[in-house]
């Protein structure tokens, strides 16, 4: 048996991250048939999906930042003014998101991450499935993960 003495550091490192990044990359590549099928496809990147709504004086009301990948829209933030909540701002935002994920960037499917106290209720309004609970995370909160098909 071999013994290697090795060195645990801690730092933040973005060089170390970025080649860190690189080799998983090539090793889940290597290993799935699915994510080597992607390689040098438009939907091997991430792209940014960002939707907004203004009010008339042309101020942040509410909006939509996501991304698409891999066929699947992810929404990251998803957010309404207090003033302008349940006038549908919401609703209008994510269709528009489902919209241009679906027509224009082939997505069949989208997911979100909600707190409880936030919007897991909304979504399911809207046709999303929960596919995933976290409770304690972080602790005293639960976490959903959402997920819906788009088309």
């Amino acid at each position: 048996m071999v013994c290697r003495m090795f060195r645990i550091e801690t730092e933040v490192d973005k060089g170390r991250r970025d080649q860190l990044r690189a080799r998983l990359r090539e090793t889940n590549t290597a290993a799935s048939p699915v994510l080597a099928a992607l390689r040098g496809t438009p939907g091997e990147r991430q792209t940014p999906l960002h939707v907004w709504a203004l009010d008339a004086a042309g101020a942040l009301a509410g909006g939509l930042v996501g991304h698409t990948w891999a066929g699947w829209l992810h929404v990251t933030y998803l957010w309404v003014d207090d003033r302008h909540r349940g006038a549908g701002m919401g609703s209008r935002l994510l269709t528009e998101a489902e919209r241009i994920a679906y027509a224009d960037r082939g997505c069949a499917r989208s997911r979100v991450e909600t707190w409880d106290f936030q919007a897991p209720h909304f979504y399911r309004a809207r046709g999303y499935d929960v596919v995933s609970v976290i409770p304690d995370y972080p602790p005293g909160i639960t976490e959903f993960t959402l997920t819906k098909p788009l088309g």
